[in-house]
């Protein structure tokens, strides 16, 4: 192996030239003479010229140094043996920084850039660059390049414009601010197109089936709709669809048939409103508040007269026209009323509607007793105890104005029925207050003497009509009387209740034990 060569920056950065066998061999000299001595070097001999490249472009040390100091180099990488050694490209001798780029000798803020690729140089020109090297096309690239030519050509740190950062032109903080209005943009375009095609089905939807049509909303305005006795939802639907309430029958009756209710809608009148959907029209049918009556409450034991007035001031019709409309003979009076209206005039809840006239008030009071009459069997139940259905109902009129206690009701019959069949006197002071148009408390001595047809204290035998109305449970006692063989009752407490006996001398007591009670005593 060769000896290798002394460290130091005389060596190339490719190694010396090939020797006779083609190795690098290192060549001393002494120094006075010329002739090398192979293997060796003097210490003293001058070392060869260093080769162009990054190394003359360090400075030199400040400080002087030893001949003998032996300085480190830098291990450089050579060619391979095989390949043809081309000498370092030398760097333009007006650039300091030895071919390197200074940073920021692009920037420029008074002008634009224009940057190309300049067209190669010989290597032997003044400012000659490498191949791949990119320059300025401007000649004023040059100087931005390398500075001031006055200041050796160097740009200092402070030097090198940087444009000021404005955190407003962030790109990032605008996309930021604008994404919330760009999110509510959109979406109120979606939901314009959802409405939009939700009303163009619709209209596509009635064009093509009419009877699927129907108004999306609640309805303007107020329209009276009157929904017949026996009208079916079908029927009821047409009626709305010809009053414009809603566009078709079809959504309609559809909500119907989903609604239980819907089969309970009654006849009548019902305020409404225009172009409703079906499903609306449903609800306000369903309403009770929709519904426009008169409401009027009959109660049990109304005279005739009673039931006059209150028609009278529940529905806003004259009294004087509800006085002419009650001629029994215009009215469908069963055949043992014997012409009279007294009694038949069935106490109960009525709705009437708007334009209906006193004559159809009164008749629908008079049919509801039929009704009710019919259900109980009043002729034939009558029959059977021996009694006219006149004489039951004149009966169930005095049992409604003798008790107000349901459960008493079929002892005051049994003591009517028995005194009628003892002919004894019935002795009811009610009936003679009906005669007299007097109450049970405004009765005299006289008026108990009195001839009156309907003074049963000295008539024998039923009055010649009923007294009032009787309800449902009254003519049921009438025609299921108690048992036994009662004579008497005098009320006992305040709550209306009496003592039923058949001893006159107990009945006595009890008339007394009432008065000392101060509670009003009859019988």
């Amino acid at each position: 192996m060769p000896a290798p060569f002394p460290t130091g920056f005389g060596a190339p950065a490719g190694g010396f030239p090939p020797g006779p066998t083609g190795g690098h061999l290192p060549v001393a000299r002494h120094a006075g003479g010329d002739d090398p001595v192979p293997g060796r070097q003097h210490p003293s001999a001058p070392l060869p010229p260093m080769p162009a490249g990054a190394w003359n472009r360090l400075r030199p040390r400040e400080d002087d140094m030893d001949d003998d100091a032996t300085v480190a180099a830098p291990r450089l990488s050579g060619p391979r043996d095989d390949a043809t050694e081309e000498p370092p490209a030398e760097p333009a001798a007006d650039d300091p920084t030895g071919g390197l780029d200074v940073i920021g000798a692009n920037v420029d803020d008074d002008r634009p850039r224009r940057r190309g690729l300049r067209r190669r140089r010989d290597d032997d020109a003044p400012g000659a660059v490498a191949d791949d090297e990119t320059v300025a096309l401007h000649p004023q690239d040059d100087l931005d390049r390398h500075g001031d030519p006055d200041d050796g050509g160097l740009l200092h740190d402070d030097e090198i414009p940087v444009a000021p950062y404005d955190p407003r032109s962030d790109p990032q903080r605008r996309r930021r601010r604008r994404r919330p209005l760009a999110i509510g943009l959109a979406l109120l375009i979606l939901g314009g197109m959802v409405v939009g095609i939700v009303l163009a089905g619709q209209r596509l939807l009635g064009m093509l089936d009419p009877e699927a049509r129907d108004y999306p909303g609640p309805g303007t305005g107020s329209v009276d709709v009157r929904v017949q006795q026996g009208d079916t939802l079908t029927d009821i639907a047409r009626t709305l669809a010809d009053a414009d309430v809603i566009a078709s029958t079809g959504p309609f009756v559809d909500a119907a048939q989903d609604e239980p209710a819907a089969t309970g809608i009654q006849p009548g009148v019902y305020s409404l409103r225009l172009q409703m959907s079906g499903q609306g029209a449903l609800e306000l049918l369903l309403d009770p508040a929709s519904r426009q009556v008169s409401r009027v409450t009959v109660p049990e034991g109304f005279t005739v007269d009673q039931v006059l007035a209150r028609l009278a001031e529940q529905t806003g019709t004259p009294l004087a026209e509800l006085e002419a409309a009650a001629d029994p003979a215009a009215l469908p009076l069963p055949p043992y009323a014997g012409g009279q209206l007294e009694g038949y005039l069935f106490p109960a809840t009525y709705d009437f509607e708007p334009g209906t006239t006193p004559q159809q008030m009164l008749q629908r009071m008079v049919e509801t007793f039929d009704e009710v009459a019919a259900r109980l069997q009043l002729e034939e139940r009558a029959a059977a105890l021996g009694r006219t259905p006149g004489e039951v109902v004149t009966i169930a009129s005095m049992i409604q104005s003798e008790t107000r206690l349901d459960e008493e009701r079929p002892d005051v019959a049994q003591v009517i029925y028995n005194r009628l069949d003892a002919g004894i006197a019935l002795g009811i002071d009610a009936t003679l207050a009906y005669g007299l148009d007097k109450s049970g408390n405004e009765l005299t001595v006289t008026d108990l003497q009195s001839d009156d047809p309907y003074n049963t204290r000295n008539r024998r035998g039923l009055p010649p009509t009923p007294i009032s109305s009787p309800g449902e449970a009254s003519l049921e006692a009438a025609l299921a009387p108690s048992t036994g063989d009662l004579l008497y009752y005098v009320l006992e407490s305040q709550d209306g209740a009496h003592f039923f006996t058949s001893d006159y001398a107990e009945f006595q007591q009890a008339r007394q034990r009432c008065a000392d009670a101060g509670l009003g005593c009859g019988g």
